[in-house]
């Protein structure tokens, strides 16, 4: 073993959250260092993979590599060592960049109460700063990833400053969703995206690739190599397929080095004056309890035992029927309005909250259409224009809703270290236990409800709801922060409580998982973690 990285700032992961803080960094004149499990990533390749692949779920365009092993849609027991009495069905891939390179794009804000659950409504935990703490940096974060919205509209989030492009337009489908429920208490808006609606810097304007999840083959969509490419301009490098497998402590309880395997099977070691664990909220707690030692008999930043528990997701309400007339689904992003005024309200003393996403992608995450419709219309005997009439006919009505359910902080749902099964790099997989609670259920039981009268309102027949809780590809918790090192395991400024040198980024550490997908919030709170870390380094 060689140590061969020294550097001022060591970041672990190399998604949004250590993308944007690295970029930052560099930029301010200092040494910074990416160790990432996974491989650079060539967009073509990525693209002609997808189009190749006979099992088409949100990781078949990455490579799935022994040393660099993440969870699969379509098998989610071969990573996860689900111990119920839920399955945990949200993933992630390990790759240069993150998951940014499948995520959907949606950059909605927290609303501000969401910071203040147990204060304005008794349920879970307050976050340790309020909404309009943050509301600057979700300003600068939305100009980062360079984001398109309707300045116009707040949606429950007031604003300090316009989006930087103007709003994606909305399809054909949502103008019929906005003119049937006009009036009702289903208020349709347009979705703020984090793509261009126009070209900005080399990345072109948005063309309408339905192919958002899982790649944009134009790169109109950001990903997190766009910070990595600033980043490595500052002077940054970024050690790919290089694995971390453990932080070591110092005598005085700071970090001291990390420990890491590369896929050729040399091992090293790292050091930096601070070290950055922004590989989200499955493997940072991972590389923590991996770390037990002395000092750190439970993990790494562990004295509150707070470390891999309140695991999150926001669960998935969907559902799917057929519009009484075409509305001309499966074209442009895969969602590009929503229903955002159900997020907040007094009955959240009782229930938890949702938003409702109005896809365009028809019946395909539900059933596989148009292909499954197809299949079905031919077994009926049906064949050449004959078919091509009918598919056009039955698919141009398909509608799909998928509420986001905020879900509750519990101890109980947590990941911990498999005593057993272990990785390429040695390190355990990930043990996960997991479970809704009474509040999240009495949520998703509202958000069916609101589903069927709104399909009700289109005239919508042929109504389904999904059986099963769907995940929604959110990992949320694990690492959360607060005001007291007894119950939290770092800071508002996103400090492990233990060890001064050693920061955690990304959404394990929400102390809730709120009502909005998290991309933006973390690019916000790695924005609002700069200067402390930059700080750090200077001592």
């Amino acid at each position: 073993m060689s140590e061969n990285i020294s550097v001022d700032v060591l970041i672990i992961g190399s998604g949004i959250a250590g993308a944007i803080a690295g970029a930052k960094l560099a930029q301010k004149g200092m040494k910074v260092a990416f160790l990432e499990s996974g491989k650079r990533i060539d967009r073509f390749d990525a693209v002609e993979k997808f189009w190749n692949a006979k099992i088409k779920v949100p990781e078949s365009a990455y490579p799935n590599d022994p040393t660099a092993p993440h969870p699969l849609a379509h098998r989610i027991g071969d990573y996860y060592q689900q111990m119920g009495p839920e399955n945990f069905k949200s993933t992630y891939i390990k790759v240069v960049g993150g998951t940014t390179w499948h995520w959907l794009g949606t950059t909605l804000r927290n609303v501000p109460a969401d910071f203040k659950m147990n204060s304005l409504y008794g349920q879970a935990v307050d976050w340790p700063f309020d909404y309009h703490a943050l509301e600057p940096f979700y300003l600068a974060a939305e100009q980062e990833v360079g984001v398109a919205g309707d300045s116009t509209e707040d949606l429950g989030s007031p604003r300090s400053g316009d989006f930087p492009m103007p709003l994606i337009p909305q399809t054909y489908l949502d103008k019929q969703f906005t003119k049937a429920l006009e009036g009702s208490k289903y208020q349709v808006r347009s979705t703020p995206q984090g793509r261009t609606s126009v070209a900005i810097g080399d990345r072109p304007e948005c063309c309408g690739n339905g192919s958002c999840i899982p790649v944009c083959p134009v790169q109109a969509k950001y990903d997190a190599t766009i910070h990595l490419d600033q980043a490595e301009g500052a002077g940054a490098v970024i050690y790919d397929q290089t694995t971390a497998t453990r932080l070591n402590l110092a005598p005085d309880g700071q970090i001291a080095s990390v420990d890491f395997r590369r896929a050729d099977g040399s091992t090293g070691t790292a050091k930096g004056k601070v070290v950055v664990v922004a590989a989200h909220a499955i493997e940072t707690p991972r590389l923590l309890l991996n770390s037990a030692q002395e000092g750190a008999a439970n993990g790494v930043a562990n004295s509150s035992d707070q470390v891999g528990r309140n695991l999150m997701d926001h669960p998935s309400k969907l559902s799917w029927a057929e519009a009484k007339d075409p509305v001309w689904p499966y074209r442009g992003p895969l969602s590009t309005s929503g229903i955002e005024n159900l997020r907040d309200g007094e009955f959240r003393k009782d229930r938890a909250a949702f938003r409702i996403e109005i896809g365009n992608d028809g019946h395909n995450w539900p059933t596989g259409a148009p292909l499954s419709t197809a299949v079905e219309l031919a077994k009926q005997g049906l064949r050449g224009a004959e078919l091509d009439a009918a598919i056009r006919q039955v698919t141009s009505r398909h509608i799909r809703l998928a509420s986001l359910v905020e879900q509750s902080p519990e101890a109980s749902n947590r990941v911990t270290l498999d005593p057993e099964k272990r990785d390429a790099n040695g390190m355990p997989l990930p043990r996960i236990e997991y479970n809704y609670d009474d509040y999240t259920r009495a949520g998703l039981n509202e958000a069916e409800k609101a589903h069927t009268e709104v399909f009700k309102i289109l005239g919508a027949t042929n109504i389904n709801h999904a059986k099963d809780i769907q995940g929604s590809g959110h990992v949320i918790g694990t690492v959360r922060m607060g005001t007291d090192a007894a119950s939290a395991v770092v800071d508002a400024d996103l400090r492990s409580f233990n060890h001064r040198n050693l920061f955690l980024l990304g959404s394990g550490t929400f102390p809730t998982s709120a009502t909005a997908n998290p991309t933006l919030t973390i690019a916000a709170l790695s924005l609002k973690a700069v200067p402390a870390i930059a700080a750090t380094v200077k001592l």
